[in-house]
Order: C-alpha cells, then sequence, then structure tokens
C-alpha cells in the first residue's frame, strides 16, 4: 500500500494517560498492517482533525468534559464527507441500554469497556482498516482508470485531428488536381483557338471574311487569357496580403457600363434581357478591383444563364453603404452548394462537363477584393433553376473631381518616332508591327545598353522599355536615360507583367513617366501617346 493511500485510525480521549495507553496498544500494529494512528484530547480536536482527514475508524470516549463523545459523533456524521466513519465508543462505565442506543443512534458500531484486551481491540479495528484498504485501493483504481482514460481521450481526440487534418489534405490535395485539370482545359481551349486563328491568317487562299473573323477570334481570345492570368495572379496577391488598394471616388453607374462594354468582346451581352436601373452612386474603390469585382459578377450571371434570360442590376445607398445586386434567372444555386460558393476552387456539378468554363476563382476574388475594401459580399438563391442574386456592399463616396494634378498633361512636340527596348523577339516584333501600323517610326533594342546608344544617336521621344531586361534592367536604363541631359527630356514608359502599387512605386522612382502591364491594350497605350500631342 502505497503512503498516499495509507488508512488512518483517530484515538479521541481527554485523559492523557488514557490516550497514550490506547495509541500506545495500536501504534505498533498499525506499522505493522501499513496504518497510521492520530491522536485528539478533545472533541473539539478531532473534529479538526476530521476535517482535514479521512480515517478508516475513530475511537472515541464516551466521558469528556465540554463536549462528550455523543455529541463529538453527532457533529462528525453531520457533516457528509464524514458521515460513514465508523466510531467505536470507549467508556470506563457500564452502559445502559439507553445509552447504547443513543451510541448507536449517533453512528457507532461497537462499544468497548475499559480495561481494553489489546487483542480485542486490534481485532475490531482490524475489520475497519482492511474495509478502508480496499476502498483506497478502489479510489486508486479509479483514478488510474481515470487517467487512462484521459490519456485515450486525448490519444482518440489527436486520431480524430489527424483523420480530418488526412481528409482535408486529400480535398485539397483532390481540388488541386481538379483545379490543375480545369487550369489545363481553359488554356487550351483558348490557345487553341488562337493557333487556329493565326492558322488561317497566315494561310495564302484565306479569304478575307475568314481572316476577318481570325482576327476577332485572335483579340477576344488573348483577352480571356488575360483574364485568366490576371485572376489567377490577384487571388493569390490578394489572399497573401500583397496588394495595396489606391481608393479614390469612383463612378458605379461608369463602372458597370465599362464592365458590360468589356464582356462584349468575348461574351454574348446582347443574347440577354437587360434591366439596369439608373446608377448615380459613387463607391470609395480602387477603380481597377472594381471594375474586376463587377466584371467577375457580371461573367458570371452570363455563365449560368441561358441565352435570353434575364439579368437585373439594381443599386441602393444608406447609411454610408452603397448596394450593388446583380439577379439573373440562370441555372441556380443549390442549397449544399450556397454556404461554399466562395471557396476557392468551388463550383456547382454543372460544370463538371465544362460546359460553362470557368477555374472556381472569380467569386472567390470577389469576396477577397470586397472585403479588402471593407465591404461585404451575398449570394442567394431558392435552389437550381431558379437563378440567383449576389449582393456586394461597398463603403460610399462624395462625386469625384480630378485634382489639378491629373488634368495637366505632358506635351511633347516632336516627330512620331519612337524606341523600343524589349529582349523577346517575338513581343518586340509584334509590338513594332502594330506601332508601326499606326503610323510610329520604331526603333528596336534587344538589350539596355543598345536602348541607351540608339536613344542618344537618335533621339526619340518616347521610350517603351521592358523591365526584366537581361543585365541592364528597365529600372537602370530609365536612370541613365534621366541622368543624361541628351536624354533627360523623354518620355519613358514602363512595360512589366508586374502590376502591384510596389510595382508601380519602383518605376516612378527609376523615372519612369507611366507604368503598363502587360499584356497591355494597344488602345489605352495609344492614346496616352496621342495625349502628349506627338507631331
Amino acid at each position: 500500500m502505497q503512503a498516499k493511500y495509507k488508512p488512518k485510525i483517530l484515538v479521541v480521549n481527554d485523559d492523557t494517560a488514557s490516550l497514550f495507553a490506547l495509541s500506545g496498544l495500536l501504534t505498533t500494529w498499525a506499522d505493522e498492517n501499513q496504518c497510521s494512528v492520530v491522536t485528539a484530547k478533545s472533541g473539539e480536536d478531532a473534529l479538526r482533525h476530521v476535517l482535514q482527514d479521512d480515517f478508516a475508524v475513530i475511537l472515541l470516549d464516551v466521558n469528556m468534559p465540554g463536549m462528550d463523545g455523543f455529541e463529538t459523533a453527532e457533529a462528525i456524521h453531520k457533516r457528509a464527507r464524514s458521515s460513514s466513519i465508523p466510531i467505536i465508543f470507549i467508556t470506563a462505565f457500564l452502559a445502559d441500554d439507553l445509552n447504547k442506543l443513543r451510541a448507536y443512534q449517533q453512528g457507532a458500531v461497537d462499544y468497548l469497556f475499559t480495561p481494553i484486551i489489546p487483542q480485542v481491540l486490534q481485532a475490531k479495528v482490524s475489520v475497519f482498516v482492511s474495509l478502508a484498504k480496499k476502498n483506497l485501493e478502489l479510489k486508486a483504481q479509479t483514478e488510474a482508470l481515470g487517467l487512462r482514460t484521459q490519456d485515450l481521450q486525448a490519444v482518440n481526440d489527436k486520431l480524430q485531428r489527424e483523420i480530418k487534418e488526412r481528409k482535408i489534405a486529400v480535398e485539397q490535395n483532390e481540388a488541386k488536381d481538379k483545379f490543375l485539370a480545369m487550369l489545363g482545359h481553359e488554356l487550351r481551349n483558348p490557345l487553341s483557338a488562337i493557333t487556329s486563328a493565326a492558322s488561317i491568317i497566315g494561310f495564302p487562299g484565306a479569304k478575307t471574311d475568314s481572316v476577318e473573323r481570325a482576327k476577332k477570334i485572335l483579340s477576344r481570345q488573348s483577352q480571356h487569357l488575360t483574364r485568366i492570368v490576371d485572376d489567377l495572379l490577384d487571388l493569390g496577391r490578394v489572399m497573401s496580403g500583397k496588394i495595396v488598394l489606391d481608393k479614390t471616388a469612383v463612378s458605379l453607374g461608369e463602372v458597370v457600363m465599362s464592365c458590360l462594354d468589356s464582356l462584349r468582346a468575348s461574351r454574348p451581352v446582347d443574347s440577354y434581357q437587360w434591366t439596369i436601373d439608373p446608377i448615380d452612386t459613387w463607391i470609395d474603390a480602387d477603380p481597377t478591383r472594381a471594375e474586376q469585382i463587377v466584371t467577375n459578377l457580371l461573367d458570371n450571371a452570363i455563365k449560368y444563364t441561358p441565352a435570353g434570360g434575364t439579368i437585373t442590376i439594381r443599386n441602393a445607398h444608406s447609411d454610408g453603404k452603397v448596394s450593388l445586386m446583380i439577379s439573373d434567372s440562370g441555372i441556380g444555386i443549390a442549397k449544399d452548394l450556397l454556404p461554399r460558393i466562395f471557396n476557392v476552387f468551388v463550383q456547382g456539378e454543372h460544370s463538371l462537363d465544362r460546359a460553362k468554363g470557368g477555374l472556381g476563382i472569380g467569386l472567390a476574388l470577389v469576396k477577397q477584393l470586397v472585403e479588402l475594401h471593407g465591404g461585404d459580399i451575398l449570394a442567394y438563391s431558392e435552389g437550381e433553376n431558379l437563378g440567383s442574386t449576389f449582393s456586394i456592399v461597398l463603403p460610399e463616396a462624395r462625386q469625384g473631381k480630378l485634382s489639378p494634378e491629373h488634368n495637366e498633361v505632358r506635351k511633347l512636340e516632336t516627330t512620331r518616332k519612337l524606341l523600343l527596348i524589349e529582349d523577346n523577339e517575338d513581343a518586340r516584333e509584334m509590338t513594332t508591327q502594330l506601332l508601326k501600323a499606326h503610323g510610329f517610326q520604331v526603333i528596336e533594342a534587344a538589350t539596355g545598353a543598345e536602348g541607351i546608344i540608339l536613344a542618344k544617336s537618335e533621339k526619340p521621344c518616347i521610350a517603351l522599355i521592358d523591365i526584366g531586361l537581361p543585365g541592364m534592367d528597365g529600372y537602370e536604363v530609365a536612370r541613365r536615360l534621366r541622368s543624361d541631359k541628351d536624354t533627360r527630356s523623354m518620355y519613358l514608359i514602363a512595360l512589366t507583367g508586374y502590376g502591384l502599387r510596389e510595382d508601380q512605386r519602383l518605376t516612378m522612382e527609376a523615372g519612369f513617366d507611366s507604368h503598363f502591364v502587360k499584356p497591355f491594350r494597344l488602345q489605352q497605350l495609344l492614346l496616352t501617346i496621342e495625349s502628349l500631342q506627338v507631331a
């Protein structure tokens, strides 16, 4: 028996000699039987011991001054924790039947009369000590079982976590595989169309109308590829916190109409019945991201609504918030899918045949961008084939006006000579052909060093400079051109695959005047150049 579970015997007697004699009779026996003896000289002292410890049995003198044995027993058994402790009364006087009855009513289990026979005392006490040992052993086993149960519960919890983590890992792996398969599909489709269109254009016997259709296909599918790449990059950037908004007052009505015009080039916009409420509200937003949000929502409505269906655009504003609701009469959203509609790579079963297309990242990107603006987005649908509604809420802004610096345009009076520094041969050749087709005299350079030499000798008024040049990058080219008195007045346009605010800051610090993200829109580039009033 461990010391922690060693039974105790309490001996209570006000007479010092009697107390010594009783405890002495039990001490040697107690040591041999792995229990201990505790003494008390009064009823009050006995109660203090009972409050602190548990006892196998109490040997209690009946005749004590102050609180006698009966009163002490009554007080001990009134307390729930000590109510079951067996008490053996000890007295030097013969007890009559009434005293015995009173003793038993107070919880006594026996009576002993002095002088006490040691063997009788030890025999009576041993019964209760043995019972206490069994109870203590049972308590120890229960505690051990409890600890074992806790260990098993901890192991089970760990196992459940591992099962859950493994399930999540499997689901993520499956989602990744599905996504890669979808990405391959989404890239191959436009690439196939582009390849075919390029073949038709290059075919000597191609008819004029076929060539014109091929050109439109090239333009449309190139824009589609650009949107795929932009969505992929932007989703990664926004989820890693790398997108910084450049917010200003933006006309929501202009954003909606601009997005519809952009979609018209690649989607059958005019095949639907449109109901568009007048939108005269302004939002506090990043203009580029606002267009991205609305374009994705409109594209989603078009994608999942059969031709001839209805798409409704409504808006409202109150309490400094602007709401835009886009509803459609399309295939709707299943109830089990609705709570997950904004998760990355989530699409409905309708997309399994890939008829609707898409990577399942558009709505996830929209949610991230809306929340980045401090707004909110909700999706609602009565169910499959019952249409759906997407509602976004963004901060309201006052109608904005361009500040004076935005109205100022740098003016250049010179020839239409333009320097293009681009190391990618195909990109350089195509950009040169497009610019020449619009009346520019283009000087080409494949490296930064070559570009600087041509800039000093040919003195073009504008330079289009790729940032990712080998050896000397575009930033260094711009810095050197700005530091040379012969080229410092040249208008410098950065061409780069990076469009974050930080990237724009770096180009401006290097000395560039404009920043265009590849693949850039030729029309925007031409408008920028024409605004310089080049003769």
